[in-house]
């Protein structure tokens, strides 16, 4: 008998796919889970019997963490091996104001193959069920203690899961269990637009970040096969969608490369794309990938090109460079699944 992973389910379901009978059970199992307990014994409100029966026909965790790295700068990088032997990367970040955020994977692999990402190289294995998400999430918290934010900008497209990014960010947020706020979750999309527009009509209501890193459409397409599909006309209609009708300040985020997409053309074309909606932009200096045939752009050349946006009144953000030496960086992803599949 195929065990249930409990992770992924709200405490009626649980009562529900355990037998339980009486409700409460449920919910108790279900703030144990949110606390981050990953052991039935340690479960001291629920019976003994039940105690011992849960083990036979449930699972705490379906994955497991295989390795832990940690960077000098106060990045984490959990290595996470999935229940079928898929692997997938999570992330620990740490703001200057000490915040702490996980970046969580929604895929094992991504089909988008983004030119200048590590996971783009890997070609998608499958969708997360919600409960190897929320798992990400507990896991980090049992390394790093409680965490303030949820990024979904780990390994692969979150437009392409999310049935399942939905379930679980229902289970994260129900105020009977983590109880994580709405307003400190981030979904990061490469720009499919009708999923920002799903997302925009049916929620849940959280923060957007959008991969644009460059509004050169010919050099988007070389750079982003998502934007054969998804134009830059209609990407930049659907984030205006967005903002207004979520009334949230859309992130643009552009990964900078060396002479790509830096100049003074790169620069007024992305003016002319943001003006007129409520977005910010953050730039990220590429993170070096071995394997892939791009430079880390000079710091004049992104001094000049932020210095461009912000004369025009933009409001800019250039992120600061953390977890390269463990692999952990934007862009860098992967390493485990690769390893893997040698």
């Amino acid at each position: 008998m195929k065990k249930i992973a409990l992770a992924g389910l709200l405490p009626e379901e649980i009562t529900e796919k355990l037998a339980l009978g009486q409700k409460f059970r449920g919910l108790q199992i279900f703030k144990w889970i949110g606390s981050g307990t990953d052991s039935f014994d340690a479960m001291t409100n629920l019976s003994k019997e039940i105690r011992e029966s849960l083990p036979e026909k449930a699972l705490l965790r379906s994955s497991k963490v295989s390795k832990v790295l940690k960077d000098p700068d106060g990045t984490i990088k959990l290595q996470i091996t999935l229940f079928d032997g898929n692997a997938v990367e999570t992330v620990l970040l740490t703001d200057r104001e000490g915040r702490k955020t996980a970046c969580v994977s929604c895929q094992a692999g991504c089909a988008m193959k983004c030119a200048f990402c590590m996971t783009g190289t890997l070609g998608l294995s499958r969708n997360l069920e919600p409960n190897e998400i929320v798992e990400q999430f507990l896991f980090l918290e049992k390394e790093c203690g409680r965490l303030d934010n949820i990024v979904f900008m780990g390994m692969g497209e979150p437009m392409q899961n999310l049935s399942g990014i939905r379930k679980a960010i229902k289970i994260l947020t129900d105020e009977r269990g983590r109880n994580l706020s709405g307003r400190r979750i981030t979904l990061s999309t490469s720009g499919i637009v009708s999923g920002i527009y799903d997302l925009a009509d049916n929620g849940p209501n959280i923060r957007l970040a959008v991969s644009l890193t460059t509004a050169d459409e010919e050099l988007r397409r070389t750079l982003m096969p998502v934007a054969n599909g998804n134009p830059l006309s209609e990407l930049r209609k659907a984030i205006a969608y967005y903002a207004e009708k979520t009334g949230k300040r859309v992130t643009l985020e552009a990964a900078l490369l060396k002479n790509k997409n830096t100049g003074r053309e790169s620069a007024e074309r992305m003016i002319e794309f943001a003006r007129g909606i409520n977005v910010n932009i953050n730039l990220i200096p590429w993170n070096p990938v071995p394997g892939l045939d791009f430079e880390e752009p000079e710091h004049s050349e992104v001094q000049n090109f932020v210095r461009m946006l912000e004369n025009a009144n933009l409001n800019v953000t250039l992120r600061t460079k953390r977890g390269r030496k463990i692999g952990g960086a934007c862009g860098q992803l992967g390493k485990t699944h690769s390893e893997r599949s040698e």
